[in-house]
């Protein structure tokens, strides 16, 4: 599920190849547009994501990419968002207040939406207790399509798995206050703090900053596992980096937490 831009510099620009074009990211497999679709890699997971596709915009939900099964080379077909899709380092519009509750309103539509949906797998990434509704996992603004600041389309649904809300929100947060080494809106604890409030607000949560923090840390604790686990596998050393800043971004979350507490 994948949106593009052609109003990057060069080196975001898309490369043809004799069966379409390459789009920039795929972390995880080959994406390439073909006219006005996106082909991408299958797996056991992707049965239930399409389920999921069709069954939130058959609830009216258009933020996420319709879906056109599987073409001749196992690769599911998806429409291309047009758009443009952010990348590191962030532009500024990225860290605006208007982004922020325009992703969390439209994640919790998402959640809303998916209430009732069967949780039965397989699904990619794990299943969390308690099951409320189908997380992302990976909401972020690398996954979403943006045209003029407004938010059009989350992409790159295919690591969803049912789980508790506050699971999807924490990495949200985590992402987009943000909550990382990333330079971004949350420049000192205040506005930290401030962007926190404004995000739970705008999704229509009771949570509290703190407990909003403690599950971003846990979190942040499991994907360093995981990376460190494809890093292990895959012999590719930018995963083992990522590995460790999750790490240094969950203690400094810890820290960010007791300082809310004080």
């Amino acid at each position: 599920m994948h949106g593009g831009s052609r109003d990057g510099d060069a080196d975001m620009a898309l490369s043809e190849t004799p069966s379409g074009e390459v789009l920039p990211g795929g972390n995880m497999g080959d994406v390439v547009r073909i006219g006005a679709t996106v082909r991408r890699p299958t797996g056991e997971w992707t049965p239930r994501v399409h389920a999921l596709l069709r069954h939130l915009r058959g609830r009216g939900v258009l933020l996420v990419p319709d879906v056109h099964g599987v073409d001749d080379r196992n690769r599911e077909i998806l429409d291309f968002v047009e758009g443009e899709v952010p990348q590191y380092p962030m532009p500024d519009w990225v860290w605006t207040d208007r982004v922020l509750t325009q992703a969390a309103a439209g994640l919790r539509s998402v959640h809303d939406a998916s209430v009732g949906f069967e949780p039965a797998g397989p699904w990619r990434s794990p299943v969390h207790e308690p099951v409320e509704v189908i997380c992302l996992n990976d909401v972020a603004p690398y996954n979403m399509v943006f045209r003029n600041g407004s938010l059009v389309s989350f992409i790159d649904v295919d690591f969803a798995s049912p789980g508790p809300r506050a699971w999807d929100l924490a990495y949200l947060a985590y992402r987009l206050v943000p909550l990382s080494e990333e330079p971004g809106g949350a420049r000192d604890s205040e506005e930290r703090r401030r962007r926190l409030r404004l995000l739970l607000d705008a999704y229509g949560s009771d949570l509290r900053n703190t407990e909003l923090l403690a599950v971003v840390e846990t979190r942040l604790i499991e994907l360093a596992e995981f990376t460190a686990g494809m890093a292990e596998k895959s012999g590719r050393p930018d995963l083992r980096q990522h590995a460790e800043l999750y790490r240094r971004d969950a203690e400094r979350v810890r820290v960010a937490a007791a300082e809310e507490r004080d």
